[in-house]
């Protein structure tokens, strides 16, 4: 069974989008599963809902307090909880950057209109003052910029004649819980995807000098270009009936892959066939890959097959 993403609500009122969320993580094959409902506002119905399905609680009033101050309350008991990610439930505090920078990727909002159209407040009146034919919900990642952020999904909703924006948002509302699951769903469980994996591990090699895209065996691979090129990255998916997703790079022999997989097994693995050489097999398909930890590795790897005058270059470069 592949590892769920752990998330984490934060809502200040009735947490009927949390319930949405909620709901769809118990049904089979959701990529996430929720740790943490947290609030602003310590009697907010939605608490009371989270607990009743067995899920843990944390709230803190704001009252009182800076804003710096309450977030950093609030941000301990998400990371004490374990939380990968944040979904943002109609949680009514303006967040400030250091914040948001701090779980950069990892929080999702949804938002009841067709951003980038009206952002903020009143949105369903604004769409049908304008003359819209449809209002709608955005899910979106989470930036500094008020509802910002890069757009996961969208869905239109038909502004009918005689609306008013309380009666658009009654329906807007049953479209945003229907779409939030879906795309958080498709967000946090992307790590699960070997689509996905590949395009970012495909970036981070393919910006290093002089490499070209190549399988081998099946396998996408990269290797250093020309006729005596070398191949220094593969990615494997589930390949011998192994359960992983991974990148397959070269260490200095069998010792320090032996060494990698021992003192942290959770990240790497003795891959069939390629292990006997010495390459080591570091697991993608887990909800906290730290990206540059995998540039550093592929580069690494590059290095110990590119011929010396392009590794001669990297170096003169790292020295300015």
């Amino acid at each position: 069974m592949p590892e769920k993403a752990k998330v984490a609500c934060l809502l200040s009122g009735n947490g009927t989008t949390m319930s949405a969320l909620l709901f769809a993580s118990k049904l089979p094959g959701c990529p996430y599963e929720i740790v943490l409902v947290a609030s602003n506002v310590p009697d907010a119905p939605g608490l009371k809902i989270a607990a009743a399905e067995g899920i843990a609680t944390f709230a803190h009033d704001h009252k009182g307090m800076s804003r710096e101050d309450h977030e950093a309350v609030m941000d301990k008991a998400l990371r004490d909880a374990g939380a990968q990610y944040l979904a943002l439930c109609g949680y009514m505090r303006i967040l400030t950057a250091d914040f948001v920078n701090g779980w950069e990727g990892r929080m999702v909002n949804t938002h009841p209109s067709l951003l980038p159209k009206y952002k903020g407040l009143d949105t369903h009146q604004r769409a049908i003052d304008a003359g819209d034919k449809f209002g709608g919900c955005s899910v979106h990642v989470v930036t500094a910029e008020l509802d910002g952020g890069p757009l996961l999904g969208q869905m239109p909703v038909a502004i009918l004649p005689g609306d008013t924006g309380e009666t658009l948002g009654r329906r807007v509302i049953l479209a945003e819980y229907q779409l939030y699951p879906r795309m958080f769903a498709d967000y946090v469980g992307r790590h699960n995807r070997v689509d996905w994996l590949l395009e970012q591990v495909s970036k981070l090699a393919m910006a290093l000098p002089e490499v070209e895209p190549r399988e081998s065996h099946g396998a996408p691979g990269w290797r250093t270009g020309g006729k005596s090129g070398k191949f220094f990255a593969y990615l494997s998916d589930r390949h011998h009936g192994e359960e992983h997703i991974a990148l397959l790079v070269k260490t200095s022999g069998p010792d320090e892959m032996a060494s990698l997989i021992e003192t942290t097994p959770e990240l790497y693995y003795r891959p069939a066939y390629y292990g006997a050489s010495g390459w080591v097999g570091l697991i993608l398909n887990r909800p906290d890959v730290d990206w540059d930890h995998v540039a550093e590795w592929l580069e690494r790897s590059w290095a110990s097959v590119a011929p010396k005058r392009l590794t001669k270059l990297r170096d003169a470069a790292d020295e300015f």
